[in-house]
């Protein structure tokens, strides 16, 4: 066949070389007494390989190959044509048609300008979702990035249709929702214009509760307290040598080997941790933490298990 008349395509078979019940083989010329109409008779094929898996599975399993066929016996409509004349001309392998549907490296997905993306027809990168222009993408139809749910614009969302950053609920245009539709922040409420609520329809920030009962501060203001920043330095991971002649006989026990060593590293508890945080405070931040709404050393130490009565 020359090349004039002549239009190149490409065309997904069944396993074993079949399609719509006809027998194929590759290479092989293929006829039929037939006038062709698009999704009624005669072979059909796509003039872009990725227009293909419009109508088959994206499955490795399946067999590609590339097709001619006379553009006189051809009819097309939309991205599909149908000839009653194709030529088989040779099988592509699944690593072809790879690169020939993605302009991205390293995809095992379709359609996908992006790179390392498994799922199809996304424009950013390493997405395992569907039709992200975002990055590193789990879900599908995203334009942020980190996005585990779905048609979100914003970023680290797991749950849908989020415009805001870090939300686990859904249709939220705030940041750090867990509940639905808010458009505040930090909300585990549905349907707040304000930020930190746990109920619904609120507009205003509520105030908290401090040890138990009602307090002056929004938990906004906690966030800013110069307590919360003192509370924040408690150390969470200490090791401390002990030496074995201060060891108990629990310790010694325990640590067998610190006879030979010496003694042994200890890791203290969080009461432990919390200590040496209190003996390290001045005066004036240990009045910070007792001016705290509500203090009550007792609930304070069953927490934090610091004892603020120690010399």
């Amino acid at each position: 066949m020359s090349e004039t008349g002549v239009i190149r395509g490409f065309k997904v078979f069944n396993p074993d070389w079949t399609c719509r019940n006809k027998q194929y083989t590759c290479p092989g010329t293929f006829e039929e007494d037939v006038t062709p109409s698009v999704c009624d008779r005669g072979m059909h094929f796509c003039k872009r390989a990725a227009d293909c898996f419009n109508y088959y599975n994206f499955n490795p399993e399946n067999k590609v190959a590339e097709v001619i066929a006379y553009a006189d016996r051809t009819v097309e409509d939309g991205d599909k044509c149908a000839t009653n004349y194709l030529e088989i001309v040779r099988e592509i392998s699944w690593q072809e048609v790879l690169e020939i549907v993605n302009t991205g490296k390293g995809c095992t997905g379709l359609c996908n300008s992006g790179n390392r993306n498994s799922g199809d027809w996304n424009s950013g990168n390493r997405n395992s979702g569907n039709r992200n222009s975002g990055n590193r993408n789990s879900g599908d139809w995203n334009s942020g990035d980190w996005n585990s749910g779905n048609r979100n614009s914003g970023n680290r969302n797991s749950g849908d249709w989020n415009s805001g950053n870090r939300n686990s609920g859904d249709w939220n245009s705030g940041n750090r929702n867990s509940g639905n539709r808010n458009s505040g922040n930090r909300n585990s409420g549905d349907w707040n214009k304000c930020s930190f609520s746990n109920g619904c329809f609120n507009t205003v920030e509520p105030k908290i509760y401090l040890f138990n009962k009602p307090s002056d501060w929004t938990y906004r203001d906690w966030l800013n307290s110069d307590a919360r920043y003192l509370l924040n330095q408690i150390p969470g991971d200490v090791l401390e040598y002990v030496w074995f002649e201060d060891m108990t006989d629990e310790e010694k026990a325990a640590h067998p080997e610190a006879k030979t060593t010496g003694g042994y590293l200890k890791q203290l508890d969080n009461s432990e941790c919390g200590s040496i945080w209190w003996r390290g405070l001045n005066d004036y931040e240990k009045s910070i933490i007792k001016a705290i709404p509500n203090f009550d050393k007792e609930i304070f130490k069953e927490i934090t298990g610091v004892n603020v009565d120690m010399e």
